[in-house]
């Protein structure tokens, strides 16, 4: 570059406005430097015959970023576009997914008033499938009044603190149903290979101590992630492309540095709420099966074991197969409507098989709901 130098006199005089009169020779060099600074940057003149320049245009893109790391500059609402709102069939799917969602509801919340009722039920099996319908019925009340209102009113928009308690509401119900699955399948374990110490190993306090470990476990779980969403900046899209709101999903919008509480809160959530109750799932069913193989009168003992643990072993299937394609397969396969699906089979679906699978299959539960009608029949 040519640096163009050029002097410039300047006579003033304060008793009066007098023409400027610049040095002889100095006019095209003035005017050549000023061509070239004002190309460069934004020029002014001042009252004294100053040069001012400007940097506005120059950096204002970086400096616009800069603000919006620093300054705590976030979005406060975002908006969720998911695929009730995107397929071209949104009223027919939206129809399907308020009637598997009320199904889902009437069907636990039957088998929750069974349970309650009927005093054969009160047995430790009884008892964790009656907090695991609690904890259906409230999943599908977390998520399906939100997307029903958003597609009904097209008001699409939640706050960042609704997103927030959202996400911390579904990882504390599910990662609960993660535990307490892990849990019924020790319960049948004990069950079916140790009978004769059933007693002991599952009485009410220790029913109790797993099931609050349970509940403890995950809300910390959930409450360490909600808090740190509340810490971010989001200055990028507001926009979600979910039915509702996820950790993942959300994250994603945000403008700060993630990456290593998302690969603590991966190695956390994959072994504390997927590998480990997922591996002693896997173990107890592995000793139920050798058990009934051992079994001396293995058609009458296996038929009756197998009639026991097929409804969890189905729900288990579901539950676990749709989470671990959620949360453990590779980033560089991430689609947003497979998610979608998979996060539907987690929550909605999962939670309109259970209690079907669980009654239906189950003597002593179609038994109860034989006398609950007759009783309501009295009644009427």
């Amino acid at each position: 570059m040519v640096l163009v130098k050029a002097k410039l006199v300047l006579k003033v005089d304060w008793a009066g406005p007098r023409p400027l009169i610049p040095a002889e020779g100095a006019i095209d060099a003035s005017c050549s430097c000023l061509q070239t600074a004002c190309s460069l940057s934004s020029c002014s003149a001042t009252p004294e015959g100053m040069i001012t320049q400007t940097t506005t245009e120059i950096s204002g893109g970086q400096t616009k970023r800069e603000m919006g790391h620093g300054n705590g500059t976030s979005q406060t609402e975002f908006v969720l576009l998911g695929i009730l709102s995107q397929t071209k069939l949104s009223t027919i799917s939206f129809a399907v997914f308020l009637s598997v969602s009320m199904v889902a509801l009437l069907g636990n919340s039957l088998l929750l008033a069974v349970i309650q009722v009927d005093s054969s039920l009160q047995t430790p099996m009884y008892f964790f499938l009656n907090q695991l319908s609690f904890m259906d019925m409230c999943q599908v009340l977390v998520i399906v009044p939100r997307t029903v209102m958003a597609f009904v009113t097209e008001s699409k928009t939640i706050s960042l603190v609704g997103c927030v308690a959202q996400i911390f509401l579904v990882l504390n119900i599910g990662g609960a149903e993660c535990l307490l699955l892990a849990v019924m399948s020790y319960d049948r374990y004990v069950a079916i290979c140790r009978p004769l110490q059933y007693a002991v190993l599952m009485r009410r306090k220790l029913c109790l101590v797993m099931s609050a470990s349970v509940w403890i476990s995950s809300f910390h779980y959930a409450l360490m992630k909600a808090i740190y969403l509340l810490t971010l900046s989001y200055c990028g899209s507001n926009v979600i492309n979910h039915f509702f709101c996820e950790f993942h999903v959300l994250i994603k919008l945000s403008c700060s540095d993630t990456s290593i509480f998302e690969t603590v809160s991966l190695l956390i959530g994959s072994h504390l709420l997927l590998l480990f109750p997922f591996s002693i799932i896997v173990a107890s069913y592995i000793s139920i099966l050798l058990q009934i193989l051992r079994a001396k009168h293995a058609a009458e003992r296996s038929h009756k074991a197998l009639g026991t643990c097929s409804s969890h072993l189905c729900v288990v299937a579901i539950f676990y197969g749709s989470a671990i394609l959620r949360h453990l397969r590779p980033a560089s396969s991430y689609s947003a409507e497979r998610n979608q699906i998979f996060a539907a089979l987690c929550t909605i679906v999962t939670s309109t098989v259970n209690p079907f699978k669980y009654s239906l299959r189950n003597r002593d539960v179609l038994a109860a709901l034989g006398k609950l009608f007759r009783k309501l029949k009295i009644l009427l």
